[in-house]
């Protein structure tokens, strides 16, 4: 589940190694490419971690984020 968390949204992923999380970090890249909205975001070894915000609108949660988390959600599985 997405928390809200200092003006973002935030969750942390756990994958069985480094190779699953890095496959699942080149899907979010291609998507948040694909809707020009990219996370901040931290990979060690299988976890990461994703804050979303929209920047271009004082660095606050907006349906831009919304619809990413989705989106990341469903490339998680």
């Amino acid at each position: 589940m997405w928390k809200k968390q200092n003006n973002s949204l935030y969750k942390k992923f756990e994958f069985k190694n480094f190779s699953q999380a890095f496959a699942f970090m080149t899907r979010v890249a291609l998507a948040a490419e694909k809707a020009d909205h990219h996370p901040l975001w931290t990979n060690v070894y299988n976890k990461v971690e994703i804050w979303l915000s929209t920047h271009d609108a004082g660095d606050i949660v907006t349906d831009k984020d919304k619809k990413l988390a989705k989106e990341i959600d469903k490339l998680a599985r």
